[in-house]
């Protein structure tokens, strides 16, 4: 598998994988498990996957065959809509589970996931999961509780936008990003078309151009290309603080 970048060359073990012990990504649910996870042998049953930017490594509505974690990266998660218009799910990045409302009780994926660049992952087979989810009590919870704050977010997300105007949703989507992936020299870390930021607002490209006109004007973005930046994160939230604008991280 080829590196992203010279950490993960370093910290190969005789196998070429990254040892769960060395991973830095406190976020993740086997590194938060590894000490009961170790004890049945589980983590030696990872594979790793290495995704250039673009590429998918999710097929909606292919067979579920397991769980994807990212070491290393940036994913956006999305489903068909209606008459086939995208719908971005969410954006995640290292140390977050790809895949886990496929699995389970469905036997499809229910989303397709894109790399937004070159990307690490760590892969568990359902099998191995299964396994190690009827033998390791703590595992067991510990995914029990990840699914309660997962459908915890998701509902609260779906009451909010309901009750959101259009640009209320645009300016929610810029603050979802600015939390989750920062800044990098004024812009946000994550570079996203005017469509992919519609697919996540739920409204149109043109929407999303017109909001993102207004807050330039105001002086509370700056646009550059494909970038933006967040010039005043505190009026932003201002005006969708009545929705909760934390509850989505």
């Amino acid at each position: 598998m080829q590196a992203t970048a010279p950490y993960l060359k370093s910290k190969r073990n005789l196998s070429g994988k990254i040892s769960c012990h060395d991973c830095t990504n406190t976020k993740c649910l086997v590194k938060n498990n590894l000490s009961s996870l170790e004890v049945s042998g589980f983590i030696n049953n990872k594979s790793e996957i290495f995704c250039k930017k673009g590429q998918q490594f999710i097929i909606e509505g292919a067979p579920v065959n397991g769980l994807f974690f990212i070491l290393q990266g940036k994913v956006k998660v999305f489903r068909t809509g209606i008459n086939g218009k995208e719908q971005i799910v969410r954006f995640a990045k290292n140390g977050e589970i790809i895949g886990h409302r496929g699995f389970g009780t469905e036997e499809y994926y229910s989303i397709g996931a894109i790399a937004l660049e070159d990307t690490s992952l760590c892969y568990f087979s359902k099998d191995s999961l299964q396994s190690a989810l009827r033998e390791n009590s703590d595992f067991t919870y510990a995914m029990m509780l990840f699914y309660a704050n997962e459908l915890n977010r998701s509902e609260s997300k779906v009451k909010s936008l309901s009750q959101m105007t259009v640009r209320e949703r645009v300016v929610d989507t810029l603050l979802y990003i600015n939390r989750k992936f920062g800044s990098v020299n004024g812009f946000l870390d994550l570079p996203l078309s005017r469509k992919e930021y519609a697919d996540y607002a739920g409204t149109s490209e043109e929407q999303v151009i017109r909001v993102f006109s207004a807050l330039k004007k105001e002086e509370l973005i700056a646009a550059k290309g494909k970038k933006i930046g967040v010039q005043d994160v505190e009026l932003l939230k201002k005006e969708i603080s009545e929705h909760n604008y934390f509850l989505d991280s």
